[in-house]
């Protein structure tokens, strides 16, 4: 991984996502400590005279998009709020991200297509891996914050990325992580007057972003604009009239933040919960149990038999890509189903919200599995915070084919005793014995999320190393 001058200058650049473009700012950045303090009432009582009240509260206005999106362009309209980065600490930050989580080893390995062989261990490298270009963006950009704000207090609204090593900098850096009080609150009291808050690359939700707007605060706002994509999705599904249906985890910060820019949504997590949606959409069926089942993932009010009429597909970025677009299949055939095929486009719509660095990774770990028996892997070990939905997809891959898989989030998961600490696809987390034959060389494939840096990668590599070493020194004693 190399975070050239390019990279950390992709602000200035952008291709348009709808009517935002992904890095243009619209003002010119503030460093100052002098603000003018706007009010999202006041900003929209022209507006409200013209519309009706429940066109202001929650559906078109007269611009054409959604009042929650017309109220962001306008949280992003204040010189308070900041996207592009601070320019003269650029250097310093990229010099400070290559030291920390760049990676000799994996250099070596992609410049030696892609493997490479010491001590006894055999390493395949999946071809796409680690850092997306977003996370690259989310970190240079807070980390270029705490450079521009040195006297100031800073506060994060949730963990960065999902990635032990870079949250913890963070912490190191005295960036204050708001407390979560459960039950999807957090504590935003330790915030005050002239305090920096940086936005994750998950987003934050409308709410949040209306709440820091009537602050006297600085906002640093490091959103993937893929996730800012998908919200651009779901305003056109209100502008349609459509539900939306969130192929992701209700409780996944990047999943709040898109539904709280929805008005009428259903959290699908997996095929079995779509088939539920799908059912009920074709056949109805007993509303007070789907609704229990879905309690925690639909709009206040939600109503099956209103809401299903018309629906549109988003997704969380980082699900799997072949599972969204099977739900998205799924969904349309119950609308021709129920409405006939000359009436599906009036009730379905999708989009494709993937993230395209979620699939290339998933794409190069089943190129791994495909070629297993050939490379003779042993297992396959995928490096990611436990937390990070990427990641967890990226294991599903092999566990599905039957091999040997591994999900650590950090080196120090592996084990002098030779076991493993590890993540299940079931979310479990376990520890077992690792290496099963330490007398014959190991094979392996590795492959890391995209919020993983090359520097895990390299960490735990040599835990291996180091084990197989040991293990053959003492082989060398005894003989």
């Amino acid at each position: 991984m190399k975070f050239t001058s390019a990279t950390l200058l992709f602000m200035a650049s952008a291709k348009p996502f709808g009517n935002v473009q992904a890095f243009q700012p619209v003002v010119p950045i503030h460093t100052g400590t002098t603000r003018t303090q706007t009010h999202v009432s006041t900003l929209y009582s022209s507006s409200t005279s013209t519309t009706s009240t429940k066109e202001t509260q929650d559906g078109p206005t007269t611009t054409g998009m959604s009042k929650k999106k017309e109220d962001r362009l306008t949280f992003m309209k204040s010189d308070q709020f900041h996207r592009r980065g601070f320019k003269e600490v650029r250097d310093q930050v990229e010099a400070t991200i290559q030291e920390q989580y760049q990676s000799p080893l994996v250099n070596d390995m992609k410049s030696a297509n892609y493997v490479i062989e010491r001590d006894g261990v055999k390493v395949y490298l999946a071809k796409d891996f680690g850092f997306c270009w977003g996370v690259e963006r989310s970190i240079a950009l807070a980390y270029e914050a705490v450079e521009h704000y040195p006297d100031r207090k800073l506060h994060i609204t949730n963990e960065l990325i999902h990635n032990p090593e870079v949250n913890d900098r963070l912490t190191e850096m005295n960036v204050n992580l708001i407390e979560k009080l459960g039950e999807g609150k957090k504590d935003f009291s330790t915030i005050n007057d002239g305090d920096v808050v940086i936005l994750p690359a998950f987003g934050a939700s409308y709410e949040e972003m209306e709440m820091l707007n009537k602050k006297n605060v600085e906002v640093v706002d490091t959103t993937c604009p893929w996730v800012s994509k998908v919200w651009n999705t779901v305003d056109m599904h209100q502008r349609k009239g459509l539900t939306s249906v969130i192929h992701g985890k209700y409780n996944h910060e990047e999943t709040i933040a898109t539904a709280s820019f929805c008005e009428e949504y259903i959290c699908v997590k997996n095929m079995k919960e779509a088939e539920m949606v799908a059912d009920y959409i074709v056949n109805g069926g007993d509303k007070d149990a789907f609704l229990k089942y879905f309690e925690k993932a639909v709009s206040k009010g939600f109503d099956p038999d209103l809401h299903l009429q018309k629906i549109g597909l988003a997704n969380q970025t980082t699900m799997y890509k072949k599972e969204t677009k099977a739900i998205g299949q799924l969904l349309q055939k119950a609308m021709m189903k129920k409405f006939g095929p000359a009436e599906v486009n009036s009730h379905y719509a999708e989009f494709d919200t993937i993230c395209d660095a979620t699939q290339e990774r998933q794409d190069a770990v089943s190129e791994l599995v495909e070629n297993a028996q050939e490379y003779g892997l042993d297992f396959i070990l995928v490096i990611g915070g436990f937390d990070s939905s990427n990641t967890a997809h990226l294991l599903e891959i092999p566990h599905i084919a039957g091999i040997r898989s591994f999900h650590i989030n950090r080196a120090d998961c592996i084990h002098a005793d030779n076991t493993i600490t590890h993540r299940t696809v079931d979310g479990e987390i376990i520890t077992e014995p690792f290496l099963l034959d330490l007398k014959k060389d190991v094979v392996m494939g590795v492959t890391s999320g995209a919020s993983t840096p090359d520097a895990a990668v390299q960490d735990s590599l040599s835990q291996i190393f180091l084990l197989k070493k040991l293990h053959n020194n003492e082989e060398k004693k005894t003989a």
